[in-house]
């Protein structure tokens, strides 16, 4: 038998391994190289390929993916990362600043093409370039079961973007989260990736923030969201988007119909945009999330998607934060919002405007239509005293002497405003409960602490946080 003795592993404290199941893995990991052919380690380690001893196998998949890691760092030429051997079963793994370089990131998409226990790859900041990312396509041609991965920040540049097209053209892979962010992606990147992502329908997140798209890659962007029937979420902050293509862009959102959340912060693009965002929202009935923060938009600006917003059914979040909007601008929008019977408005962000006490008045009639709304600003101007100290009255003190007076505990308060009595309600009804209700009058930035410390960060409040905290 020594002479059958199995190839050993570089580091003595890697898992034991069985010398005949894995007689035949150093010829397999080099047709491992491409991917199509690595699917071929599981069979060729068995001589009878039924369902029973695939499942029997799986007791066998921390040596044999570890020994097919190795093995491919061993091809490349690059230092195993240990992390990756810890972690190779885990549904998440972060390698983002690892240092892979293309050959690293290689062997990586290697030990992955039979993987079915990562779903989500992080590998940002790798200097992975082209080669790297061509590794990576080709192993998601035969991994089905990785589903979200980011490559941000690792020059991919045209060739990179041609290769990702080419992956997305294909739309046969289980991927539907990408982050592309920092890419160093141009106007002709743009043009690639749009033309493929016109057909494709699997993508429906992709991150394409802090590139170098200008007013040409706007276009592209916008006729692609025009057909595009996948993507739900896409981030566009930190490119070049001046008003040509700010506006082509909002053209292409008019009749998209599946688009939900969009970042479009920090382009700078002006109060000239500001019109067809208007529009936008006066037509488009899928958005929920629109971030327009850091625009250069003005009073002019928001009088302009104040008009969106006086029509519009399905926002529920608009932020406009680092835009030069006053108070002025900032009482058109809410107003704007208070004439919408249908509007969906939970948070409108103006979180560097100051405010005066008369527009705190002004905004209680807003609540008073639309409860759910919050609408966050920087600090209100000039307020007395006295309207200081009910602000920023501690709101559980307040509830806590009411039990205390009614001699009841501060969770049978809460239990009795929910109309099932349990100890959880989702947080819009919650929000819309507290400022309706009257037996401890709270504003809407005193209800806001009250979800701060019972929110379960799932969408629900849970009272019972209430028996470990004091008010």
């Amino acid at each position: 038998m020594d002479n059958d003795k199995p190839l050993q592993p570089e580091t003595e404290d890697e898992i034991e391994i069985e010398p005949v199941r894995q007689s035949s893995d150093k010829m397999l990991y080099c047709e491992a190289e491409p991917p199509p052919t690595v699917e071929k380690v599981k069979p060729a380690q068995e001589n009878s390929e039924t369902d029973l001893e695939i499942e029997d196998d799986d007791k066998f998949f921390t040596t044999g993916q570890k020994e097919l890691y190795l093995e491919a760092c061993k091809l490349m030429g690059v230092v195993p990362v240990s992390y990756f051997i810890r972690n190779m079963e885990e549904s998440y793994v972060n390698l983002n600043h690892h240092g892979l370089g293309p050959r690293g990131t290689k062997a990586i998409a290697i030990a992955l093409v039979s993987n079915p226990a990562v779903t989500k790859l992080e590998l940002e900041d790798n200097c992975i370039m082209e080669e790297g990312v061509l590794s990576l396509v080709e192993m998601l041609q035969e991994n089905y079961y990785l589903q979200e991965m980011n490559i941000s920040n690792n020059h991919l540049g045209l060739e990179g973007a041609r290769i990702i097209s080419d992956f997305f053209e294909r739309n046969s892979s289980s991927i539907w989260s990408l982050e592309l962010s920092g890419n160093d992606f141009k106007e002709d990147s743009a043009a690639l990736l749009c033309q493929a992502l016109s057909t494709n329908y699997r993508i429906k997140k992709l991150d394409l923030s802090h590139n170098q798209f200008s007013d040409v890659g706007g276009e592209h962007l916008g006729q692609m969201l025009a057909i595009n029937v996948g993507l739900t979420s896409l981030d566009l902050s930190w490119n070049n988007f001046h008003t040509r293509g700010a506006v082509a862009l909002c053209n292409g959102l008019r009749g998209n119909v599946t688009l939900t959340k969009l970042d479009l912060s920090m382009n700078g693009f002006g109060n000239e945009v500001a019109l067809a965002l208007g529009e936008v929202l006066r037509l488009n009935s899928c958005l929920v999330y629109l971030d327009i923060g850091g625009n250069d938009i003005g009073n002019e600006g928001a009088s302009k998607i104040s008009k969106g917003l006086e029509s519009n059914e399905s926002l529920r979040v608009l932020k406009l934060f680092l835009n030069p909007i006053n108070m002025d601008g900032a009482i058109l929008l809410i107003l704007a919002i208070k004439r919408n019977p249908k509007s969906r408005m939970e948070e409108l962000d103006i979180s560097n405007v100051l405010v005066s006490e008369q527009f705190m008045k002004t905004l209680d009639g807003v609540y008073a239509v639309h409860p759910q709304l919050d609408v966050v600003f920087k600090a209100v101007q000039g307020l007395s005293p006295k309207k200081t100290i009910f602000l920023l009255t501690n709101p559980m003190k307040l509830i806590q002497s009411y039990a205390d007076q009614h001699k009841i505990t501060i969770v049978d308060f809460f239990k009795s405003l929910n109309p099932t009595g349990t100890m959880k309600m989702s947080v819009d009804e919650f929000q819309k409960v507290m400022i309706e209700q009257n037996k401890v009058p709270l504003n809407q930035y005193q209800v806001r602490e009250v979800i701060k410390k019972l929110d379960e960060k799932t969408g629900m409040v849970n009272f019972s946080f209430l028996n470990t905290m004091k008010p």
